[in-house]
């Protein structure tokens, strides 16, 4: 093994401890408080404001889990905006930091974070420091979720069974290789929010498996298991393939009340999220262009470089 460890705070270390846990290259995940004036601390001086963070001490195999990827999953789970904030939980003790023991570990951070940064206009409120000191919770604290299964947390630790799309991985187009590759009804909808007509894609009736990936940049998008016939006109999903992959903006247009979705990486508008989906599919309505997606067949998804999420499509298709 490739034993590397960092240190990282967000909020309650109940649920990023219990999120970690369930990825797979961590070896062990210790909760505890860091960065505080002082080298020794209890959980109720902490909660009285003792200037340290609730943290986890993240062990893990770097051969298996790299860290730009540990600090993609982190990012999936925190509000980055917020100070002194995470959930429900307000105090100094729920800042949410990154801390490194090493100049290696620093750089790699701040890259992942400037390339997310790029994706947003606010600023981060995310702490990047060495580890000053790191002090273990108390028993109690360690496993809390597994010794409390319905106790607080602030995660949904699902989200550590979403496949993790690498952000260094896709690549928007440039202005002019957009024009030359992208059809004028694909440029349209993609770069000017343009609508397609109901029922003119081919895509509102495909339902072999595969995936829909963003027609700009590549960026796996949706999994067909997740597509639904919904007889609005235009392809439906129940959800993305990950969190991470959309961006949601509130859309007063048109006399209505509704949310745009773009891509991540390409920020092409896809269309809008509704709430009136499949109750037993989540109840979302995630209604989208075809035309600002490609479908790529179960069969040609490893030619394509998308081997590594045909497990997800082919274990739903049987």
């Amino acid at each position: 093994m490739n034993t590397q460890t960092i240190y990282l705070a967000g909020g309650c270390f109940w649920g990023l401890e219990a999120y970690f846990k369930a990825i797979p290259g961590v070896i062990s995940v210790d909760s505890g408080y860091a960065n505080g004036p002082t080298n020794t601390t209890t959980y109720e001086e902490v909660c009285h404001g003792s200037g340290h963070a609730e943290t986890i001490k993240l062990i893990y195999d770097a051969d298996v889990l790299a860290l730009r990827h540990i600090i993609q999953y982190y990012f999936r789970v925190v509000d980055p905006f917020t100070i002194n904030k995470q959930g429900n939980d307000v105090g100094i003790q729920y800042r949410s930091g990154l801390y490194y023991t090493n100049d290696t570990d620093k750089s790699v951070i701040e890259d992942v974070l400037k390339k997310l940064q790029d994706l947003y206009a606010q600023s981060f409120a995310i702490e990047v420091k060495p580890l000053e000191n790191f002090v273990k919770a108390e028993e109690y604290h360690q496993d809390y979720l597994e010794k409390n299964p319905g106790g607080y947390c602030h995660i949904n630790l699902t989200k550590a069974e979403e496949p993790l799309i690498d952000l260094d991985t896709y690549q928007k187009m440039s202005e002019s290789e957009l024009q030359a590759n992208l059809s004028d009804l694909e440029y349209e909808v993609t770069q000017h929010s343009a609508t397609e007509r109901p029922f003119t894609h081919e895509y509102t009736s495909e339902f072999k498996p595969g995936i829909y990936v963003d027609i700009t940049s590549g960026e796996p998008l949706f999994f067909s298991n997740d597509k639904f016939e919904s007889g609005c006109g235009w392809p439906s999903f129940a959800a993305p393939i990950s969190s991470e992959v959309m961006n949601y903006y509130r859309d007063s247009t048109h006399g209505m009340e509704r949310f745009e979705v773009r891509s991540r990486i390409g920020n092409a508008h896809l269309g809008h999220v509704f709430e009136d989906g499949p109750r037993e599919l989540g109840g979302l309505r995630y209604c989208i262009n075809g035309a600002s997606l490609r479908f790529i067949p179960l069969e040609d998804m490893d030619r394509e470089g998308y081997g590594y999420l045909t497990g997800y499509v082919s274990r739903h298709h049987g």
